[in-house]
This record gives C-alpha cells, structure tokens and sequence, in this order.
C-alpha cells in the first residue's frame, strides 16, 4: 500500500494506493465519520461485480448503502441524469447523515462529485475509481462537472473529495482498451513533468500491459503524487500550474465533442491531442522531431491512435471555439519544448491549429 496525501489545509485527503479488499477503506470511513448512509453510484457491471463486496465491508463497520446504477457512458453525464440522481438521493435522505461514494470510472466520479457538490450545498464524497483512467486522473483533484450537448464538462464545481481508494485489484475486470485509455493519461504525466516515468513507461510497457500489480502501482502513486502536488498549488487553475494538466485535452476535447463522446474514449483522444501538441510545437520552432517520434512510439505500443477516423472537420472546429479554454478571442494550448516539459502559451496562430487538426484526421 502508497498513501499519497493531497495538501489542500483542512480540505487535505489521502490517496490510497493499494491492491487489498475493501476491509482497509471501510475502517478509513469509519474513522472519517463522513455519516452512516452511503449512497454509491456506479454503473450495472461494476456494481455486479465489486457491489457486494463493498456494502459488506461498510455494514461491518456499521455504515447502511445503497447503490445507485448509472449507464457507463459520457451520456450519464447530462442535466437529465444529474436531476435523476438527486431526486433518487432526496428519497432516501432521512434523519442518518448521508455521504456519496463514486464506485466506477470517470463518468461516475464526475457526476458523483457534480451531485455531492451542488445537493444541500455540498455533502461529503470519496472516489473509489475503478478505471486506470480514473485512478490516475479524474478522481484525483476536485473537478467534478457534467456535459452540454455544446460541449464537454461546460457545468460544473471544485469540490474536493475526502478520500481517494485507488484498488490496482478492480482493474482485472477492465477491457484492453480501457487500459490503453487510463495509460494515455500517465504519458502524459511523463511529458509535461517527469522524464523518468516517460522512461519508465518505454522500458516497462509490456509488463504494464500485462497488468503487473507492482508495475501498476508504481506508475499510479507516481501519477498522483504529480497530480497531487499540481492541484496543491493550483486547486483552481488560478496560477497557470494546473494548466499543464491539459496537455493534449485541448484539441482532444474537440475530437470527443466532435464524433458524440462514440466514436473515441477520453484516453484515445487525449493520445490525438498530444500528438498533435507536438506538432504545434514543432511547427512554432521549439521541440525537436525525435520527441514526438519517441511519443508515438510509446503511444503505439500502447495501442493507442495518433490518427482520428471519420470525423467531420467542421465540427471539430465548432467544438474548438467553445472550448473553456478559449479566452478574449485566443486559445490557451500546451505544447511540449522536451520531455517533461511543456509551456503555456495563447500566441499560437489559429492558422497553424487548423492544419494540424487536419492533419490529425486521416
């Protein structure tokens, strides 16, 4: 077990890092006294298959649940689902003191913490992430929103968790692909801050690949010691700090918003949008080739795209304007200059963007 903790003064929480049941998180609760009624949402697989074991664990230590199944796509994350899932909640609040526990992937945790930050003004939540996407990223930090058809997590609040349980054991269950997503979000990781994990991620892909629990838990702590030490500095991407964070999210997000949230998952995109990342810089005069090849080799051996399929340009480019990230006419791009290291820069001429975007369609 790693415990990594996130130092935010009184808002501060630990990040477990473990490959135990659930008898550990349950007696974490315990000791938080977050309240005896948990309500877990999480999606019907899920559910089925670790469901059982975690309200048992809580019930021995004297904590009620009930779980609340969500359909495991990025449509979950709708002002109509957000309406169902606090209306389920009020039917169940009683006089015991209620607490939200995200069981799932990203699409979970975002609309449990959306849910815990906004119902009677906030109430306590944890994340137990059950993707390697959400075990490294998502779960980690705060940002909890849902989606507009406009535009992906356009709605939404800083509330912070007050426990993450990261399990390397629920990751069995997970399809190959699901894997290559989460591991699209540790490259990133290793291309913005930390060179050696970028080693790491070349010389070990094979074994990660393989599920190696050591393995896993090595690059998992490691991813969310850089996220916890970003998001101390920079809860609320105030200083510029946490912006980095959003190294190839940017025309990622476009491609997602773009093709439906079917097309690609978040991690595939991400692997597009870093791709090209590189490209912008290259194109600017500030990475050398051999940084994006060593990129994309590392990105194919993870099974990841460098390449988007079938998707309509225009929207793309539509998508593109609304990004949050557009400010006073100007987009705020992250673009790599060496592994691990990137600067953020508005100076980029949309000119270049749109001819990498194109060139990130095949």
């Amino acid at each position: 077990m790693k415990v990594v903790k996130l130092e935010l003064q009184e808002r501060s929480y630990p990040i477990i890092i473990t490959k135990d049941d659930f008898k550990n998180l349950a007696g974490r609760l315990k000791a938080l006294a977050l309240g005896n009624q948990a309500f877990i949402i999480s999606n019907p697989i899920i559910s089925r298959l670790y469901g059982p074991g975690l309200k048992t664990a809580l019930s021995n230590v004297g904590i009620n649940s009930v779980i609340y199944n969500i359909k495991d796509s990025e449509s979950s994350k709708s002002i109509a689902q957000y309406i169902k899932t606090i209306s389920k909640i009020s039917s169940i609040d009683t006089k015991k003191r209620l607490f939200c526990v995200a069981l799932g992937g990203g699409v979970v945790g975002d609309l449990t913490g959306f849910v815990a930050a906004t119902y009677k003004r906030g109430i306590p939540y944890i994340q137990v992430p059950t993707t390697l996407l959400a075990q490294v990223d998502s779960a980690i930090g705060g940002k909890t929103a849902i989606d507009l058809a406009s535009g992906k997590n356009l709605v939404g609040a800083f509330f912070q968790p007050k426990l993450v349980y990261s399990n390397v054991s629920l990751l069995g269950s997970l399809p190959a692909r699901q894997i290559s997503s989460g591991l699209a979000e540790v490259v990133k990781y290793g291309m913005i801050i930390d060179k050696d994990l970028f080693a790491f991620l070349e010389k070990n892909y094979q074994k990660i690949l393989n599920s190696d629990k050591e393995s896993l838990i090595r690059i998992i702590s490691t991813a969310s010691k850089i996220k916890a030490h970003i998001v101390a500095n920079d809860e609320k991407e105030t200083k510029g700090l946490r912006t980095i964070l959003n190294f190839g999210h940017t025309i990622g997000h476009a491609l997602e918003t773009a093709t439906d949230y079917t097309n690609l998952n978040h991690g595939e995109a991400i692997s597009i949008g870093m791709v090209a990342a590189c490209q912008i810089a290259q194109e600017i005069g500030i990475l050398e080739p051999k940084v994006e090849q060593r990129l994309i080799d590392l990105l194919v051996k993870f099974n990841l795209p460098i390449k988007a399929k079938k998707v309509d340009l225009k929207k793309v480019y539509q998508a593109f304007y609304r990004d949050k990230k557009f400010i006073n006419g100007k987009i705020r791009m992250v673009v790599p200059s060496r592994i691990g290291h990137v600067i953020v820069t508005e100076d980029i001429p949309f000119k270049i963007i749109q001819k990498i975007i194109k060139r990130s369609i095949s």
